[in-house]
């Protein structure tokens, strides 16, 4: 089998007929990207590598985008990589921000004089925030620890909540940790992690898989402090966790659980798009739409509304759960 013949097959074996896709609408741009990382994890042959860059490339996702940054500063790969952060960034005003140019400014020497044009005139353009990172895959830089719930939070004197801050903070660093560039949860009870900055109107990226061998998966993301887009072990049928990952699980009026179930198997990688403007939240689960616009309801307090800001929060349920390639931009 020529070099050709033999790329095109690995790709097929990725791209068209991963072992998760079980009808045509699995195999969306989010979950090509997660089964051409794991397969390029697998590969050590440099021209396979190359052709696998390519194709994460022609996702066109801005968790692609970040990906292919990676191999910015590898000799082998660099160029094939920055033509591919070119292409998607070219392609895609929306992603424009600090992150964004940050990557171009990279990949700008390595690529060729149309692209370099092109690169040179989007940085001259007036800078916005986008999309920002949320964890840089070496420390916890930009996270704290849980401290009680927002309503209580609020009752706080400053010393009291400093005090308090202080041993969430310790409790934090003991069960959160980097492991090989990912978040992970290596505790055994049920403190989340939050993020520093507080969040009004946000979009959210967020890749995260739940350990197969911890007992009763389970883990969720909380929007302005409040539970949660709920992640699930979907095997878990005793709590009702057949209905899939992603839905509103503690909205008591409002529609609770997802639209369809679109989560990949227990230990693979899954993809969030979270995105939420004053009450209502929309969800992309594998690039899939799972909640539409559906109010949040207060689980603090159901009499009031939900809090205009506050902070995100990364939940861990007493089983070990990984999440990387958190960005979150402003509305």
């Amino acid at each position: 089998m020529n070099l050709r013949a033999w790329l095109t097959a690995v790709v097929m074996a990725v791209v068209v007929v991963p072992t998760w896709a079980q009808d045509k609408q699995a195999v969306t741009p989010e979950n090509r990207l997660i089964a051409l990382r794991h397969e390029m994890e697998q590969i050590a042959d440099v021209k396979a590598q190359r052709h696998i860059i390519r194709e994460m490339a022609a996702t066109g996702t801005f968790v692609a985008m970040n990906t292919l940054g990676t191999w910015l500063d590898d000799k082998a790969l660099q160029k094939e990589a920055a033509r591919g952060v070119a292409t998607i960034a070219l392609a895609h005003p929306d992603y424009d921000g600090h992150w964004t140019r940050y990557l171009l400014a990279k990949a700008m020497p390595l690529v060729g004089g149309k692209q370099r044009k092109a690169i040179m005139a989007q940085l001259a353009q007036p800078p916005v925030e986008g999309f920002v990172s949320h964890f840089n895959g070496r420390d916890l830089t930009g996270w704290k620890g849980l401290v009680q719930n927002p309503i209580v939070r609020s009752k706080m004197t400053a010393l009291q909540l400093a005090e308090a801050q202080k041993a969430a903070d310790e409790r934090m660093r003991a069960d959160w940790q980097v492991e090989d560039g990912l978040l992970a949860y290596v505790g055994t009870g049920y403190d989340n992690i939050c993020t520093v900055e507080q969040y009004g109107n946000f979009e959210m990226l967020v890749d995260w898989r739940l350990d197969p061998t911890g007992k009763e998966p389970d883990a969720g993301i909380y929007l302005r402090g409040t539970p949660q887009v709920q992640i699930w072990d979907i095997a878990r049928t005793n709590v009702g966790a057949q209905v899939g990952s992603g839905g509103l699980y503690n909205n008591q009026q409002n529609r609770s659980t997802p639209l369809v179930v679109a989560d990949n198997p227990l230990g693979e990688w899954n993809s969030f798009y979270i995105c939420m403007k004053g009450d209502r939240v929309t969800v992309r689960l594998n690039g899939i739409l799972v909640v539409d616009n559906v109010p949040l309801e207060n689980y603090w307090d159901r009499s009031q509304p939900i809090f205009p800001v506050e902070q995100i929060e990364l939940q861990a349920h007493g089983s070990k759960v990984y999440y990387r390639d958190i960005f979150i931009r402003r509305l």
